[in-house]
């Protein structure tokens, strides 16, 4: 297992890197960590360097690893590149590549990426990618359609989407009367992830902002995470004196899934992008549904679908805050239907997004690439 370095993303393994390599082997797998600095706040250009190094890297070291089966998983879609690069030094060997945004379609969308260069360098290795992989695996329904679009016909395909860890968050979520007495919020509704660009999070100060209208000051909303936006959310929070927002630092997901047994409700906030609406597989998700919250969504889309197909929460329209206030406002008005939401949601988890299931899957399917 090749990895990167990243905040509390711990490997495991201890000791000064050797030549920005840590290496040993963690619960029976060999681990090669390549130290790299990268951070959410780095530009582009930076990031794409970094990115780029940890490309180059990985490919010397399956040149030097004898292996079955490389597998590699994107975002970024650099990470494609060892695979690309072990076709030709390495053909005998299968290759399998897995995909959880496509690029450059989100960055095109966003507006993020635009020099047209860029977009058909990264094309051309979106391209190379799939034509090299004797397999894929997208994250979303949007993901696998995407692949199947730029692939040959007859290429090996699966849908496999992020997956809840049902035992971390299987303990009873109440929230603990402790917590609860030391804030003057009722009601609490918590957004975990990213603070970027592609989260769209000024729709959640805006519904901020309505629920501050209302006077209603029992509804708290916390974000945990971090992100190159997120100064600028906190910089506007305290100016607009938005003291229903309460942003907490990154944490592990041990601690989060305590943390969560405070909360009330789960946001899935992504920014008004049609390329979002079924090409992302967020984790965020699927916390929420294992720890048996509802969830607030607030795009269109294979989730906005799901959540109302089996009840679990409340989906509202794009960049409409006084909708958004309102799903709020309904699920801290109505407990018992929010515990009925809840339980709702936990049962999906359990029967649609099981981490072992799909593990399973995900075996079989790499085992079926190899035959």
């Amino acid at each position: 297992m090749v990895c990167g370095s990243y905040g509390l993303g711990q490997t495991g393994l201890t000791g000064e890197p050797v030549k920005g390599i840590r290496e040993g082997d963690v619960d029976g797998i060999h681990v090669i960590e390549i130290v790299l600095p990268y951070s959410n706040y780095q530009g582009l250009v930076r990031r794409s360097l970094v990115f780029m190094k940890y490309s180059l890297r990985s490919i010397g070291i399956a040149w030097r690893t004898d292996y079955d089966l490389l597998f590699a998983t994107s975002t970024p879609l650099t990470a494609g590149i060892p695979g690309i690069a072990m076709r030709f030094l390495k053909p005998r060997r299968t290759f399998v590549f897995e995909v959880r945004d496509l690029w450059p379609e989100l960055p095109k969308a966003m507006g993020v990426v635009t020099n047209p260069i860029i977009l058909a360098g990264m094309s051309l290795l979106e391209w190379m990618s799939y034509a090299c992989a004797h397999s894929c695996i997208g994250l979303s329904p949007g993901i696998a359609e995407g692949i199947g679009r730029r692939s040959r016909r007859g290429k090996p395909i699966a849908m496999i989407p992020n997956g809840c860890d049902l035992d971390l968050f299987g303990g009873d979520t109440t929230p603990s009367p402790g917590r609860r007495d030391s804030s003057p919020a009722g009601f609490r509704a918590v957004f975990t992830g990213a603070h970027g660009i592609a989260n769209g999070l000024d729709a959640v100060l805006d519904a901020a902002r309505v629920l501050k209208e209302r006077h209603r000051d029992d509804i708290e909303i916390l974000f945990v995470g971090d992100g190159k936006l997120k100064p600028a959310l906190v910089e506007c929070a305290e100016a607009e004196k938005l003291d229903n927002c309460r942003f907490l630092d990154p944490m592990p997901k041990t601690e989060l899934c305590e943390f969560m047994r405070e909360a009330d409700v789960g946001l899935m906030v992504l920014a008004n992008v049609p390329a979002f609406y079924y090409g992302t597989s967020p984790n965020k998700f699927f916390d929420y549904i294992a720890a048996r919250m509802p969830v607030v969504n607030n795009y269109p889309g294979w989730l906005a679908d799901m959540i109302k197909e089996h009840d679990c929460g409340i989906a509202v329209p794009p960049g409409d805050p006084v909708a958004f206030a309102d799903a709020l406002i309904e699920l801290a008005d109505n407990p018992e239907n929010r515990t009925a939401m809840g339980k709702k949601a936990r049962r999906l988890a359990e029967t649609s997004f099981g981490r072992e299931d799909l593990a399973r899957q995900f075996v079989d399917f790499l085992e079926s690439a190899t035959e």
